[in-house]
């Protein structure tokens, strides 16, 4: 915000300390912005520690989904909901007009300081400009390699997506009709999911029976998921990616609900 307020430059591009950006990275982002309806463009981001461990792997396939399904498909239809931290580019201008209600972020009376970068791109959305998203534009940043970490982390990005959702809803009906589709299925998949698994259990301990049908249309739809993802990015890693269904439904889903 310090910095914001005393440059005098058209672009600011934010960076994470953590992370290291390609050479091409600001020639690839700013082509974005010369239309000014643009407030904001994000760029591609990867795990820097990719081979540390099984986890890092499996976060660097993570991101590549987050940023070439989710961000790619949001800013097809004009509105990335989430300008990543670590690689970021914004209008000036725009940010200017924003910076109060930035600085001063609550969410029912509570001063909020976690998840600035999505509630950065609520704000940039509210302005009535348009996000985007350049897959070209690669950043490395340092992801962690231990499940602790891991899940502190997510912890903080559920907590921020419930709450900028709950934000953004007023914004939903000026938006493409998609971004209302892709907002309720990241809210009600999960529920959906965990619907599913607590049925499952319950039904094991009360019956003593296995729910075959539930658990087999669960691996079908994740192997048919990492198998597109695979054909797509050209890469068979992907199909290792169906391991991330045991971290989400037995971490992250109880996280979620916490």
């Amino acid at each position: 915000i310090a910095a914001i307020r005393r440059s005098a430059g058209d672009m600011v591009l934010n960076v994470d300390s953590d992370t290291i950006l390609a050479s091409d990275v600001i020639r690839k982002l700013v082509p974005k912005m010369q239309d000014p309806a643009v407030g904001a463009a994000m760029g591609q981001l990867t795990a820097r520690n990719r081979n540390d461990s099984w986890l890092t792997r499996l976060i660097d396939m993570e991101y590549w989904l987050a940023c070439n399904e989710e961000r790619a498909a949001q800013a097809r239809f004009g509105a990335v909901m989430c300008c990543c931290g670590p690689c970021a580019i914004y209008r000036r201008s725009a940010l200017a007009s924003l910076l109060d209600q930035y600085e001063s972020q609550y969410f029912r009376g509570k001063p909020s300081d976690f998840g600035e970068d999505r509630h950065l791109t609520i704000l940039m959305l509210k302005a009535g400009f348009r996000t985007e998203y350049v897959p070209s534009a690669i950043a490395a940043t340092v992801v962690p390699n231990k499940l602790g970490p891991y899940l502190r982390q997510q912890l903080r990005w559920a907590r921020s997506t419930y709450r900028d959702t709950l934000l953004g809803l007023r914004l939903l009906p000026n938006l493409h009709r998609f971004l209302t589709l892709d907002v309720v299925g990241q809210n009600l998949g999960p529920l959906l999911l965990a619907l599913s698994v607590l049925t499952g259990l319950a039904q094991l301990a009360l019956t003593g029976t296995v729910p075959w049908l539930a658990s087999l249309m669960i691996v079908a739809m994740t192997m048919i998921h990492c198998s597109v993802v695979a054909l797509r990015a050209r890469q068979r890693r992907f199909l290792g990616f169906s391991l991330h269904a045991f971290i989400n439904i037995f971490l992250l889903l109880p996280l979620k609900a916490y």
